[in-house]
């Protein structure tokens, strides 16, 4: 039985709160950036608990007054870390847990992970069955066996649970690059 009280981690990119523009690009279905905002905040406090860790892989707002940006972040729930994406000079001055430029290289409920806005064709521990999760592409890349977009675009514009990108890994048979290339190499035989 799992204890409903353990905090956990969720992963999660992309929201643009308050950046309009982002309704011309793939959620023409929120009729304006307000009624947007409203349902990201909505959606994120329905899968995030107060007492969870959440990491956010970049683009958290753009274009957006750091008013409105401070009054939307006051509102979602947990602990919230920040892994700076393209569009997040107005995201910076916001009371994160942590800010980290590049990409962070980690352990996440057990699971090592490197954690990046970009995606990445190969990472560290790739043949030890480390992760790589990423934003930014907004549904437009694969996953892999072991690496998955974590944009909002992808999991019903809320964060996800290590334990949901762990099953959908899971089904997911196609190996990293760096992994099937390796492999690839290795049955055509070495004739140098």
């Amino acid at each position: 039985m799992t204890n409903q009280n353990f905090p956990r981690v969720l992963v999660t990119a992309d929201h643009h709160f308050g950046h309009s523009s982002i309704l011309r690009m793939g959620r023409a279905h929120f009729t304006d950036i307000d009624t947007h905002d409203e349902m990201l905040v909505a959606a994120w406090n329905a899968a995030v608990r107060p007492g969870d860790e959440v990491w956010h892989l970049g683009d958290f707002c753009y274009r957006c007054p750091p008013e409105r940006a401070a009054k939307v972040f006051a509102r979602l729930n947990g602990t919230k870390r920040l892994v700076v994406g393209n569009h997040d000079r107005g995201a910076r001055h916001l009371p994160w847990a942590s800010q980290h430029e590049g990409f962070v290289d980690t352990v996440l409920e057990g699971q090592r992970v490197t954690l990046c806005h970009y995606p990445m064709r190969a990472w560290q521990g790739v043949f030890r069955g480390a992760w790589h999760l990423f934003g930014h592409t907004h549904g437009l890349l694969e996953d892999t066996s072991q690496s998955c977009d974590v944009g909002v675009d992808r999991w019903g514009y809320r964060p996800a649970t290590i334990a949901e990108i762990r099953a959908r890994l899971a089904v997911t048979p196609d190996l990293p690059e760096e992994r099937r290339r390796a492999a690839e190499r290795d049955e055509g035989g070495d004739d140098a």
